[in-house]
């Protein structure tokens, strides 16, 4: 782990905080309160997820591939006494059987993996049919001049941003990788930089 990746981890909660009092917090709330069953959260970061979740959860897994944002993870899991697995793996290669999860979360997490295509395959395998993946992205935005900033200024925000990409067409990536879209908001990232604001939250359906 480079040290700026121990840095960002240090500052992440922090650099957040505008956006989570904002915005995020709300949309976290109302995308998983109503989650069932076995649950799987990819890129659980520092736990920002953790508080949200409803008692209709019977088993939550949260996978984090980095050491420094997984040992955080691991203290607000223990803080909060919230009842989750904390498993160190990327989401390009999540070590679990196909069909073992109704639901998988994820949450400003697809602009930042090496390989979005194959991070949503892996969503697609370990969800039962049916299952559903529920996201909350910032996205390439639709707005053609906010695009060509998000395109010129995408090595500075990878670099700044610890690999994130601000210009990512996320949705489309989600249909590609066989998912139903159920039902997609369009928001935006309050607080933040312009360039990483433009939002999606919704619900995709495997099929069965």
């Amino acid at each position: 782990m480079s040290l700026w990746g121990r840095i960002f981890a240090a500052g992440y909660d922090r650099i957040m905080a505008g956006p989570e009092k904002a915005v995020l917090r709300q949309l976290r709330k109302e995308l998983l309160e109503p989650l069932a069953g076995r649950v799987l959260e990819v890129g659980g970061g520092t736990g920002a997820n953790l508080r949200f979740y409803g008692p209709g959860v019977t088993e939550l897994v949260v996978t984090e591939p980095e050491e420094p944002m997984a040992r955080r993870l691991e203290r607000h899991v223990a803080d909060q006494q919230v009842s989750a697995t904390v498993v160190r793996a990327p989401a390009e290669k999540l070590p679990f059987d196909a069909g073992t999860f109704d639901a998988v979360v994820s949450t400003l997490v697809l602009c930042t993996v090496d390989d979005p295509t194959r991070a949503l395959a892996e969503a697609h395998r370990v969800l039962k049919p049916g299952g559903r993946l529920v996201f909350l992205e910032h996205v390439r935005s639709e707005d053609p001049g906010l695009a060509r900033w998000q395109d010129r200024l995408e090595g500075l925000q990878v670099r700044i941003g610890h690999g994130c990409h601000p210009n990512r067409p996320t949705l489309a990536s989600i249909e590609a990788a066989g998912f139903t879209v159920a039902s997609v908001q369009h928001d935006q990232l309050l607080k933040a930089p312009p360039i990483v604001r433009p939002l999606i939250v919704g619900v995709a359906e495997r099929s069965a």
